[in-house]
């Protein structure tokens, strides 16, 4: 237990809340950077991280990286210019290279929760989502897989909902102009799950603290269910400011929101899920409520949106 835990993705979100998570529990951690120059690095390296030079592209600089630790938290991100592209999958291969190769015991993985049901083939009708969104969810469920079957002892699937942090600004979620308002195509009443980025850190330290309790384990994480509505309004209590939001996709197209975004609200509508924070309970874990994230965060310095240039 006194090897380290190397993790990808270590300046990123999930990464970077699994990295502190790891160092706040005393486990040492390598953090896979590809510039250990960056500001996220040296942040890493001052709250006591390991930096280890490496890029997912360079599988053999991963495998590097991966010998002599303990396990590996993975993280793979889809490449938003290329929405049917592979480097999703061609990242958790990398991985799991290195995994197998290193002989690494124990791997938390972090996908995206509806996966288990979304990420099989023909879940997801290319012809009324669009083929980017059918292989969005097969990437996710491939991705998986790999990891899986890299040949760790211990697996763990963490699947968080949505998280948090993106109505922190700047965010897709919020409109230009000073004042907030919530840009939305989706049902504004309909309930959804949402998860704080350090739960899934924290999550993930369990994980590794516990190899057995988690082995073969696919946990939804979600700290609280609520609609859009809801959430707007404990935004106002927490940050003593009035959020607004738009009603249906015609009001959120004209006042900016892109068509992308208004195709996948729409995908959220027709698929809700279910997941709570019942599961990540019985593990022992105690995700944050929406409100009581809002107001440990704070009210955020602007809620403008940044003006393009």
């Amino acid at each position: 237990m006194d090897d380290p835990v190397l993790v990808t993705g270590a300046t990123g979100r999930q990464g970077g809340a699994a990295a502190r998570a790891l160092l706040a529990a005393g486990t040492p951690v390598r953090a896979l950077v590809r510039d250990p120059g960056t500001a996220a690095a040296r942040a890493l390296a001052d709250a006591g991280a390991t930096l280890v030079t490496g890029d997912l592209d360079d599988p053999a600089s991963v495998t590097a990286a991966a010998r002599g630790a303990r396990g590996v938290f993975s993280v793979q991100m889809p490449d938003l210019d290329d929405l049917l592209g592979d480097r999703e999958l061609r990242h958790a291969d990398a991985i799991a290279a290195a995994v197998r190769e290193a002989g690494v015991a124990q791997v938390v993985h972090t996908s995206v929760s509806g996966v288990g049901e979304l990420g099989h083939p023909g879940a997801v009708d290319a012809a009324v989502w669009g083929e980017h969104m059918a292989h969005y969810w097969r990437s996710k469920a491939a991705a998986e897989e790999a990891l899986a079957g890299a040949g760790a002892r211990w697996v763990t699937r963490l699947r968080p909902s949505g998280f948090m942090e993106n109505f922190v600004p700047w965010s897709m979620y919020l409109a230009g102009g000073d004042a907030p308002r919530l840009l939305l195509a989706l049902d504004p009443d309909l309930v959804h799950p949402f998860v704080a980025v350090a739960d899934i850190g924290a999550a993930a330290a369990a994980a590794f603290a516990d190899p057995d309790r988690f082995d073969g384990v696919a946990l939804d994480l979600v700290g609280e269910r609520l609609s859009y509505r809801q959430a707007a309004a404990a935004l106002t209590e927490a940050w003593d400011v009035p959020f607004t939001l738009t009603e249906g996709p015609e009001q959120a197209r004209a006042e900016g929101l892109v068509e992308a975004f208004v195709q996948s609200h729409a995908f959220l509508d027709a698929h809700p899920r279910a997941a709570g924070p019942e599961r990540a309970r019985e593990f022992g874990l105690d995700p944050v409520g929406f409100a009581a994230w809002a107001r440990t965060v704070g009210r955020p310095q602007t809620l403008r949106r940044p003006s393009a240039r």
